[in-house]
């Protein structure tokens, strides 16, 4: 809720979401077919805010929304609203909201339209879409009020500080956390010692101290916690952890993941030029725990992944989904040595390619491994033999992503989560289910739906804050390395202690700005 609106505005709201709550509430007493979804009772339904309401915030939102044993109420953004977020086609948001919503809203929002596209690099153009809290309040209260006899609804509050919500949403379960990487741990840990449950979008944190500090304080208070990452869950991940435990290519010695990011402009200097901040936008609240800067376009939205002070690179973007996967699959623990080649380096952006390798040790019956990580278009060397079909998937597979397990006995091909996997040498025993290209591996059930499930009192997530922790600390010691290309650093995981460089130790757990800190 913006500060400067009244009491009695407040006082509606909040009463309005406790009609909702009671079980006595008119709406709640509708045929079910009246409400679009399984009939949900008031007391089982768990209390959500989002906190940040960007490309990933909204989309992840929207699945929130459908589910009938959630209720949104309130949502949160340093940005009042605008029409500058990146999305996967022209009007996606816009087209995903109307299809959330149903018959009937299939003009809704038409203010909220796309304004066209934009260039962000020489070979990536994207649609531009809505994004902030005024959009999102005003989704999430179309699709309660369109699942009302009346049709309308006002129990989402709009907030511009986390804290603010934080203090005055007393009845609040739990926090979805989709902000910039920067924000993550502060905004977690506020919550989780309000005893909030929290979902937090990856990667889980931005340094190796919060990540640890994150999994610590969600073992302390007891809340259940997750990434929305389905890797660990999925049919892939469960294939290929079967195949290599069965022998299909013997001991694995190495792994090879590659991704086709960034998408953005990195391996770049600061801007020198001061832009008047945008209206709407509290841009010394969106840089929050960051060093001080004044504002440019060139930091957000969007673009801010590929800043030390703000993002995770390539590999904190999509290295937390195929980690997540190789650590489950192979049992990892997290790795004792790291280094990187690069790109020319910059002082504040990630290269723009790179190679990351990294050492793990061995561990029960499986021998040590070394993996290397490529991204900006890099790919490891072709193996020898493939299939036609797969040579051409190799050389031109649309994302440029993939991973390899080189065991001692042949090689498992796969895209970049685990799909479509194939060995070679060939073998009539291991065959996927789908060979199809592009084929995407099903889920058990999603990351969200496990957390869910936690936070009513089932099993932890399977991407809970302390299992995700050690995978967290491996990409972010990736990151490390492609800030000090050229160097190998060699890691005790015990004492958070790079053994052999007092200026990689600086970056492990980096100060916040006073006035944020956690």
């Amino acid at each position: 809720m913006d500060k400067a609106m009244d009491k009695s505005k407040e006082e509606t709201s909040q009463l309005t979401r406790r009609a909702f709550a009671g079980a006595a509430a008119a709406f709640m007493i509708v045929p079910r077919h009246v409400l679009g979804a399984p009939y949900t009772p008031p007391s089982d339904k768990l209390t959500v805010a989002t906190i940040g309401l960007g490309r990933q915030g909204q989309d992840v939102t929207m699945g929130l929304l459908a589910r009938p044993e959630v209720q949104v109420v309130a949502v949160c953004d340093c940005n009042k609203g605008s029409k500058d977020y990146i999305e996967y086609g022209p009007n996606a948001l816009l087209n995903a909201a109307r299809k959330l919503l149903g018959p009937g809203y299939e003009k809704w929002g038409e203010d909220l339209a796309s304004p066209g596209s934009v260039q962000f690099t020489r070979e990536f153009s994207s649609s531009l879409g809505m994004g902030g809290r005024d959009p999102a309040k005003r989704l999430v209260e179309a699709y309660y009020g369109a699942h009302k006899g009346s049709g309308t609804y006002n129990g989402c509050t709009a907030y511009n500080d986390y804290r603010e919500l934080l203090a005055k949403e007393k009845d609040l379960d739990a926090v979805y956390v989709a902000t910039p990487d920067h924000w993550h741990a502060t905004i977690s840990i506020a919550a989780m010692r309000q005893h909030k449950h929290v979902l937090c979008q990856k990667p889980m944190a931005h340094s190796i101290g919060e990540a640890r500090r994150m999994a610590q304080v969600a073992r302390e208070m007891k809340v259940a916690t997750g990434l929305p990452v389905n890797n660990p869950s999925s049919e892939s991940t469960h294939l290929l952890a079967a195949w290599i435990a069965d022998g299909a290519i013997g001991q694995v010695r190495e792994i090879h993941n590659w991704s086709g990011r960034p998408y953005w402009p990195q391996g770049i200097d600061r801007p020198t030029e001061t832009q008047p901040v945008p209206d709407g936008l509290d841009w010394d609240l969106w840089l929050g725990p960051a060093p001080e800067r004044p504002f440019n376009k060139a930091y957000l939205p969007f673009v801010w992944r590929g800043w030390y002070d703000f993002g995770c690179g390539s590999f904190g973007d999509m290295g937390c989904y195929s980690f997540a996967g190789l650590f489950k699959i192979l049992d990892l623990a997290p790795p004792t040595a790291v280094e990187a080649s690069s790109s020319e380096s910059f002082e504040e952006t990630y290269p723009k390619a790179s190679i990351v390798r990294l050492e793990y040790p061995a561990h029960d019956n499986r021998t040590s491994v070394k993996m290397a990580w490529y991204d900006g278009g890099i790919k490891p060397e072709r193996p020898a033999g493939m299939l036609k079909e797969d040579e051409h998937w190799f050389a031109h597979n649309d994302e440029g992503e993939g991973v390899m397990y080189v065991g001692d006995k042949g090689i498992i091909l796969a895209g970049f989560n685990g799909d479509r996997p194939r060995v070679y040498p060939e073998s009539k025993k291991y065959q996927a289910p789908q060979r199809q290209r592009g084929a995407r591996a099903n889920q058990r059930d999603t990351a969200v739906d496990q957390w869910i499930a936690a936070c009513k009192g089932g099993p932890a997530s399977l991407t809970n804050f302390e299992v995700s922790s050690p995978v967290t600390e491996a990409f972010l010691l990736g990151c490390l390395a492609q800030r000090l290309p050229g160097e190998r650093f060699e890691w005790d995981t015990a004492k958070m202690r790079i053994t052999n460089s007092e200026k990689a130790n600086q970056y492990l757990d980096p100060p916040a700005r006073k006035a944020y800190a956690g």
